[in-house]
C-alpha cells in the first residue's frame, strides 16, 4: 500500500475501533442496569473498558488486522470483525480471571457488548470505507501513472499494476518501446497517441516527441518496466521527468544515479527505486491540507463579509460579472477553475493581444503597469489584494494551497519546457515565495521559475508559516500586485 495512505487508514480505523469500543461499552451497561448509578463496582468497568481499549491498540499496530482494508469484501470484513471480537473478549475475560474482577462484574455486560461492538464497527467501517473511496475516486486524489515498458510486455504489467496498486491510482497510458519489426518498418520514429488501447488505456510509441508530449499530459508518476530498454536512454528520461518533478518508479538499479533522491520501495508488486525530488513525509503534508482547510474556511467568511460592498462597486465601475472565472493549471497538469473579483473590463482577453507588444515582462507571463483593461475599482482590489479573496474556494476544494506556486494559464503551460513544467510539481497557491519577494519588481519570467523551485525544494512547514506572516506584511504596506 501507498504509504501515506496506510499511515491515513491504520491511525483513522485504530481511532473509529476505539470509539466503536467505547460506545458499546456505554450503551451495554446502560442496557443492563437502566442507568450509570447502579454499577456494583465503577472502578472494575472503568478497568474493564481501559483492557479493551488497550487491546484494540496492540492488535491494530502489531497484528495489523485491517490491512487491506479497501480490498475486503463485506463477508471478509464481517470474519474478521468476529475473529477481533472474539479474541477481544476471550483475552479480557484471562485478564478478569487473573485480577478477580469476574466475580463482581456483570455477565450480562460481557454478552452485550460484543454483540454491539460487531454491529457498530462493522457499520463504522462501512461507512469509512465508502468515504475512503469516493475520496479516493476524485479527481483531486486520484494519483494519475504512465507506464513505459515493451509493447510485449504491456498487457502483463498492466494487469499486475491494476491488481496491486491502490484504487486512488489511474494509469492514464502506456508508452512502450517499437519492437524490431516496428523499428524496421520506421513505425518507431513516430511519437503521436495510437488509437489502440489495452483495457481502455490509451497506448503510444516512444519517439523523438515522446517527452515533449509527456509534458503537456497530467502524469503525477511514472513507471518503468523496460528490461530491454538502454541506459542511455532509460538516464535521458529519468533527467526529464525529474526537471518536471515528476516521480518515477524504475524496477532495476541504475548506474550515475543521485541516492539523495531516490528510495526503495515496492510499487504495484514490483521492487523499484523511485527518483524524486520532494522528500517530505505525508505527516507534514497532512498537516498543510489541514491548515488550508482552516484558513480557506476563514477566508471564506471573510470573503462573505466583503462580498455585496465589492460586487456592487464592480458592478457601479462597468459592465459585467461581479465574479472572474478562468482556466488554471494546477498540481501536475490538473486543469480547475480558478476564481477572482473582476478587476478587468469583460472584453479583457480579447484586447490582451492588442497589447503584447507592450508587455514588460520577459518570458511567457504578461505584465504591464498601466493596463488599460484595468478598471479604476479593479486597481484599487488589485493593489489591496481584494480580488483574490474568492481563490479562498479553491483552497478549500483542494485545487490550491495558502502556500504554493503560480497557477500558470492554459495557453502560458502550453509553451511550457521540462524545466518549466517542475514549477506545478506543488499544489499551486493563493500565495507564494516570489509574490512576498517583490513581486511588482519581478520583470522576468525566469525569476519567477527560480523563487517557485526553491520554495518546491526547501518546502517546510515553517517556511509557509513565514510566506503567510510576510504576505499579510505585504498586504498591509499596499505592495500589492500593479
Amino acid at each position: 500500500m501507498n504509504q501515506k495512505n496506510k499511515i491515513v487508514e491504520v491511525y483513522g480505523l485504530w481511532f473509529a475501533d476505539l470509539v466503536a469500543i467505547g460506545i458499546s461499552y456505554i450503551l451495554a451497561t446502560y442496557i443492563r442496569f437502566g442507568n450509570f448509578r447502579d454499577m456494583a463496582d465503577k472502578g472494575i468497568h472503568f478497568q474493564v473498558c481501559l483492557v479493551f481499549l488497550l487491546f484494540c491498540t496492540i492488535y491494530t499496530f502489531f497484528l495489523d488486522w485491517n490491512r487491506n482494508f479497501l480490498k475486503r469484501s463485506i463477508r471478509k470484513e464481517v470474519s474478521e470483525i468476529l475473529k477481533y471480537n472474539v479474541i477481544l473478549i476471550l483475552t479480557t475475560q484471562t485478564v478478569m480471571y487473573f485480577f478477580k474482577w469476574a466475580d463482581v462484574f456483570p455477565r450480562l455486560v460481557m454478552i452485550y457488548f460484543p454483540i454491539l461492538n460487531v454491529i457498530l464497527t462493522l457499520a463504522i467501517h462501512m461507512l469509512i470505507k465508502k468515504g475512503m473511496r469516493i475520496h479516493y475516486s476524485s479527481e483531486i486524489s486520484r494519483i494519475k501513472i504512465l507506464v513505459i515498458t515493451q509493447r510485449s510486455m504491456a498487457s502483463g504489467v498492466l494487469e499486475q499494476l491494476q491488481d496491486s496498486l491502490d484504487i486512488n491510482y489511474q494509469i492514464v497510458g502506456i508508452a512502450y518501446l517499437g519492437e524490431n519489426e516496428e523499428k524496421a518498418s520506421g513505425r518507431a520514429g513516430e511519437g503521436t497517441f495510437k488509437t489502440r488501447e489495452i483495457d481502455g488505456v490509451p497506448l503510444m510509441l516512444i519517439g523523438d516527441r515522446f517527452m515533449e508530449e509527456v509534458t503537456r499530459m497530467a502524469v503525477d508518476e511514472v513507471f518503468i518496466y523496460a528490461p530491454e530498454l538502454r541506459q542511455k536512454q532509460i538516464r535521458r528520461m529519468l533527467g526529464g521527468f525529474d526537471e518536471m518533478g515528476v516521480d518515477c518508479h524504475y524496477c532495476l538499479e541504475l548506474p550515475d544515479t543521485q541516492p539523495s533522491r531516490s528510495k526503495l520501495e515496492n510499487f504495484g508488486g514490483y521492487s523499484v527505486i523511485t527518483y524524486t525530488r520532494f522528500q517530505s513525509s505525508y505527516k507534514r503534508m497532512l498537516i498543510k491540507r489541514v491548515m488550508d482547510i482552516v484558513g480557506g474556511l476563514v477566508g471564506l467568511l471573510i470573503t462573505l463579509v466583503f462580498f455585496p460592498f465589492v460586487a456592487l462597486a464592480i458592478k457601479l465601475d462597468s459592465p459585467g460579472p461581479a465574479m472572474f472565472s478562468q482556466i488554471r493549471i494546477g498540481r501536475n497538469g490538473r486543469r480547475f477553475k480558478i476564481y477572482k473579483f473582476r478587476s478587468m473590463y469583460v472584453d479583457a482577453e480579447e484586447r490582451k493581444k492588442e497589447l503584447e507588444a507592450q508587455n514588460e515582462m520577459q518570458g511567457l507571463m504578461f505584465k504591464m503597469e498601466n493596463d488599460p483593461r484595468i478598471t479604476k475599482v479593479g486597481r484599487f482590489i488589485r493593489k489591496t489584494s481584494i480580488d483574490e479573496l474568492p481563490q479562498f474556494y479553491n483552497v478549500v476544494k483542494g485545487d490550491m494551497s495558502l502556500v504554493g506556486t503560480r497557477p500558470p494559464t492554459a495557453d502560458e503551460f502550453e509553451k511550457y519546457n521540462q524545466y518549466y513544467r517542475r514549477r506545478i510539481s506543488m499544489t499551486p497557491g493563493l500565495t507564494g515565495l516570489w509574490q512576498v519577494s517583490g513581486r511588482s519588481e519581478i520583470e522576468n519570467f525566469d525569476d519567477v521559475v527560480k523563487y517557485d523551485l526553491e520554495y518546491i525544494d526547501n518546502w517546510s512547514l515553517t517556511l509557509d508559516m513565514k510566506i503567510l506572516l510576510r504576505t499579510i506584511w505585504v498586504v498591509i504596506a499596499g505592495r500589492g500586485s500593479k
